[in-house]
């Protein structure tokens, strides 16, 4: 079963301008709550800014899949789809009350690795090996750890809202050339969400995200890629949903590398990740942004590219976004932007918001 253009514009469009005309209104809430981001410590906005503002994602993402599912109900999956959209809920509940009171790393964990356990129970998950535990395992660590690349792209006025958009239409656009109705609506329903945020969190931002909405996007990115089914050769497509977040998952490995080599642990916040690199280096920060926003994109398009190739050319492709990579890894990685005196820390799931 597959869409016409024209269903996905609309939904695109309606959730883009759902969730730009209900932000506003989460910014007046989060204002007079005073359930602001205040500077200080290693953040580097001057000024009080609201958070929560994954609140406005969330609710009009939610409205758009029962909508959606209720006007053009799919030919299959729909009761997953709505199964999986409660866990992606659960856990922003956990990121939400994480914004407002610091929940343990511990607690946030075992949260995701339910839900991950929950969805595999559905019959969605990695099936690399064919050995059950071994695939459980695996999918539990895609789950996981895109879930917090996710949240720890939150670093930056308007990055994790638009790498999230760019990444969730490469996504659909390999879902609507292999026919899968249910992975498109659903991705390009999250990247209208994103982009309608996007216009009030880009610098300067008005609002964050915060960790609810940072790991609702997270979640349900790791679930599209699990449930995508591209063409081509098998081993070439099992990587498709990796290369797409690989630019989540740069950054994160980046931060991690980084902070281990100091004798650091990696769940501490800080102004070291690929953006405040970018700053450092003398980029303004919407520079910055953008040339994430840049480098993405041509990642997504190359994603697209291997979609259906034969081996070679897609080992090829792939190779090649690797390297990049792996060459810019080693630049940044002498980027000096940890001050002379020791960093603080954010929270501990590395919530470095917000510059």
């Amino acid at each position: 079963m597959s869409g016409a253009a024209w269903e996905y514009w609309v939904v695109f469009l309606a959730t883009a301008i759902s969730c730009l005309a209900l932000t506003p209104l989460v910014i007046r809430y989060a204002t007079s709550r005073n359930l602001l981001d205040q500077p200080g410590g290693h953040k580097s906005h001057e000024a009080a800014v609201p958070y929560l503002g994954g609140t406005a994602i969330v609710a009009t993402f939610v409205t758009a899949v029962l909508v959606v599912s209720t006007v053009r109900p799919p030919s299959g999956g729909r009761n997953e789809l709505l199964a999986v959209l409660g866990l992606a809920t659960v856990i922003s509940i956990v990121g939400f009350v994480d914004d407002l009171r610091p929940v343990s790393p511990l607690w946030r964990l075992i949260a995701e690795v339910g839900v991950s356990i929950a969805v595999w129970s559905m019959g969605t998950g990695v099936s690399a090996t064919g050995i059950e535990s071994l695939d459980l395992t695996l999918t539990i660590l895609w789950f996981v750890g895109i879930t917090n690349a996710f949240n720890l792209l939150d670093n930056m006025d308007g990055l994790a809202a638009g790498l999230s958009t760019i990444i969730s239409l490469t996504i659909f656009a390999i879902a609507v050339d292999t026919s899968q109705f249910l992975v498109a609506a659903t991705a390009i329903g999250l990247a209208g969400c994103t982009a309608g945020f996007l216009r009030h969190n880009f610098h300067p931002a008005r609002i964050y995200m915060g960790d609810g909405g940072a790991l609702f996007i997270g979640f349900l990115v790791a679930y599209l890629g699990i449930k995508l089914r591209p063409e081509g050769d098998r081993a070439v497509s099992a990587l498709i949903p990796f290369v797409a977040c690989s630019v989540a998952v740069f950054d994160t490995t980046l931060v991690t590398i980084s902070r281990l080599a100091r004798g650091e642990s990696p769940f501490l916040g800080g102004q070291d990740h690929l953006s405040h690199r970018l700053v450092k280096l003398g980029l303004p920060v919407p520079v910055a942004v953008g040339t994430i926003y840049f480098g993405a994109t041509g990642i997504g398009v190359l994603t697209y590219a291997i979609n259906g190739t034969d081996a070679r050319t897609g080992a090829v492709l792939i190779g090649l976004i690797l390297f990049t990579l792996l060459v810019a890894g080693g630049f940044l990685l002498c980027v000096d932007v940890y001050p002379k005196d020791s960093p603080d820390a954010d929270d501990a799931w590395g919530r470095a918001n917000k510059d």
